[in-house]
């Protein structure tokens, strides 16, 4: 049986380059694997034929040749048997695709992985810190104090004696991973002989046990900018953990919460009171005196008339905003306090009001009582 076009096993046209080669040979090579098709024998065969089309496709020279004469130019010496057959070098050619595109499930590729391996970044640090409505208003300077791994002083992070350096695993020479290759295919794991660090320490460090950091406690001055907001995260760089074997360190994230206030509600920049308004000022007009979140006072004008739910915006007398010059609002919420424990008199006075009150006074009950009669003209029994 004829084989089948190369360009067509990968289903790319014949002036793909590299990228679009490399590209669907990936995506044939995920769906195909026969580890994801156990038992599937036509799965298998399609995957060997996909790798040995990018196996002559990938190679400059092979490409070139496949392009002029086809199949032909690897039969029958046409192209020159040895290295220069599609599958006389398909075991370390195969080798290579193959921790190309599955290396970030094994570990990495080959190469190199000692320096990545042996010195790793420190862990990132997490702080919570509760600050006032008033703090979160004028901002402050917050000591804290935090417990982290830091890099040892007497080896200096190597987790070596002084005087003595790591050493080279042999087990997997510096890679930090040992790799066995069944027929084709390359398994990789880490080094269980140096735990994937690449290197090991023969003398270790006395004070940190080899491990190259030391836990420590240390004290942080931290600035909480004026308009934090409840959630907000402050991020102090180079002070979480210390790296592995001269790795860089981590960095501390400070998350801020914002205490409620008895007074005070905050949405956003701007900053909400409910205020109990006296039923004469709010029916004859007044002032009040009402206090900021800032600690001052603001004078409020009651106008008369005045109804539940009303609100006054005080502007300017709200939360800054960080990384500006602007400040948000105080949002001031009328309260219509109701008389209670009145004595004879004052009761004598209401009724006296009730009495002569025209329902124009009260636009709200007014416009409710008519609506509700015409709802009742409606009913029947």
């Amino acid at each position: 049986m004829s084989k089948q076009d190369f360009y067509a096993t990968l289903g790319v046209d014949k002036g793909a380059d590299e990228a679009a080669l490399k590209s669907a040979y990936r995506k044939l090579a995920m769906k195909f694997h026969p580890d994801k098709n156990p038992g599937d024998a036509s799965a298998e065969q399609k995957f060997k034929d996909i790798n040995e089309a990018y196996d002559v496709l990938k190679d400059p020279q092979k490409k070139a040749a496949y392009d002029r004469f086809g199949h032909q130019a690897f039969e029958g010496g046409g192209f020159g048997q040895g290295r220069g057959h599609p599958g006389a070098d398909f075991g370390n050619s195969f080798s290579d695709v193959f921790e190309d595109l599955f290396g970030e499930f094994m570990g990495g590729r080959r190469g190199g992985g000692a320096g990545r391996s042996a010195a790793r970044r420190g862990a990132d640090l997490k702080y919570s810190l509760n600050v006032s409505l008033e703090e979160a208003f004028s901002g402050k300077e917050e000591t804290i104090r935090v417990s982290a791994h830091a890099s040892c002083g007497d080896c200096h992070g190597s987790g070596a004696k002084e005087g003595s350096q790591p050493q080279t695993c042999p087990n997997c020479r510096g890679t930090g991973q040992t790799r066995m290759q069944q027929g084709f295919f390359v398994v990789q794991k880490t080094c269980g002989n140096c735990q994937g660090a690449g290197q090991v320490i023969s003398d270790p460090c006395r004070t940190c046990s080899g491990a190259g950091r030391v836990q420590k406690d240390k004290t942080l001055s931290v600035k909480i900018p004026a308009g934090v907001e409840d959630g907000n995260r402050i991020r102090l760089s180079g002070e979480g953990e210390a790296g592995v074997r001269g790795g860089p360190t981590g960095d501390l994230y400070i998350f801020v919460s914002v205490n409620p206030h008895q007074l005070f509600k905050r949405n956003a920049e701007n900053i909400y009171c409910q205020v109990p308004i006296l039923m004469t000022d709010a029916v004859l007009g007044g002032e009040i005196i009402v206090p900021t979140v800032g600690g001052k006072r603001a004078k409020v004008k009651i106008p008369a008339g005045t109804q539940a739910g009303k609100q006054f915006r005080l502007r300017g007398k709200g939360m800054p905003i960080i990384n500006s010059s602007r400040v948000g609002d105080m949002i001031i919420i009328a309260e219509i306090e109701t008389p209670v424990n009145l004595t004879r008199a004052q009761k004598d006075m209401l009724k006296k009001f009730a009495e002569i009150e025209s329902k124009s006074w009260s636009p709200k009950s007014s416009n409710f009582f008519s609506k509700m009669k015409e709802f009742w003209g409606d009913l029947t029994d």
